[in-house]
């Protein structure tokens, strides 16, 4: 498991940050923003694949800058390339990267955040093997949703996973926190999602109203206030876990767009523990299952908190 992306100790500055306010070209950028640096010392940050433009490497001198781009100099040459978050890589090969996802992070940018995604630090990492490198994303999780996150390195293998992934995906399985004791232990809900203008999902019993969604839930533990959940999808719908919990009366905890009353953990209590699937290019199984998060579990330990 490779594990990039940790923060400098304390004291030590190895990051500036900037923002343009201007058109300009890079070179005369940084050396008016750096009137401390020699050009000699500059250019060869530069050289280093140490200057970052919009998150990504930029080594030419004359490269054109906008107003309102962010531009980051890593002095550190050893840490030039790492996220500024901490990001787990399970698995890599020529064609795929497995990563940990951490609670709080996006999987791909949007109108309001642009640079700090999954998708943005993992298309740093591969460039810095080769400049021409790319990332491709083949699904996604939500931002306070936590595990493990597929991507391709080619967009032929990103589409034959998409274009196939009711055969390729083998197995995904997550366990959540949820209010309340669920009763039955374990069961099935099934019902048909359709996404409103407001991006709320709702869940219906006609099939002419949405697509088709079915989860597989059995309690792991529970306290009497909360319960653990193990979940296996058998679809894979927007939001389904979040809405079916709050079909049966049981929203995730930290997830009060579903419902959810309480936030203990101060996050969303929803993790992908195990994702399984046929590799398009060799035909095997690979299968990845990450630990159950200790927080969750220090809910359902006496005398402790989470």
């Amino acid at each position: 498991m490779k594990n990039f992306g940790k923060r400098p100790a304390p004291g030590k500055k190895k990051i500036d940050t900037f923002t343009t306010d201007k058109e300009d070209t890079l070179l005369t950028f940084l050396l008016a923003k750096l009137p401390n640096k020699s050009r000699t010392m500059v250019k060869a940050v530069l050289k280093g694949k140490q200057i970052f433009v919009e998150g990504k490497p930029v080594t030419q001198f004359d490269h054109p800058l906008r107003s309102g781009q962010h531009v980051e100099v890593r002095w550190d040459p050893t840490a030039a390339h790492k996220p500024g978050q901490e990001l787990k890589i399970i698995h890599e090969d020529e064609d795929l990267v497995v990563i940990d996802k951490p609670s709080g992070l996006l999987t791909v940018a949007t109108d309001k955040e642009k640079r700090k995604t999954a998708y943005a630090m993992l298309s740093d990492y591969v460039k810095t093997q080769d400049p021409a490198n790319k990332i491709f994303i083949i699904h996604r999780l939500d931002r306070e949703t936590s595990g493990l996150l597929l991507f391709a390195k080619n967009e032929k293998i990103k589409h034959q996973i998409q274009e196939t992934w009711e055969t390729t995906i083998a197995e995904r399985t997550y366990i959540a926190v949820v209010e309340g004791q669920v009763e039955p232990p374990e069961g099935t809900i099934t019902s048909w999602l359709k996404e409103s203008s407001a991006l709320i999902v709702y869940s219906h019993q006609s099939s002419q109203l949405g697509k088709k969604a079915i989860t597989h839930y059995k309690k792991i533990r529970d306290n009497g206030t909360f319960s653990l959940l193990k979940l296996n999808l058998e679809t894979g719908r927007k939001h389904q876990i979040r809405v079916h919990m709050q079909d049966i009366k049981h929203p995730i905890i930290g997830d009060d767009k579903y419902g959810a009353s309480q936030n203990p953990l101060r996050r969303m209590g929803l993790h992908a523990q195990v994702l399984a699937f046929t590799h398009p290019k060799t035909g095997k199984l690979c299968r990845f299952e990450t630990a159950i998060p200790g927080k969750f579990l220090r809910l359902f330990t006496a005398g402790k908190t989470p």
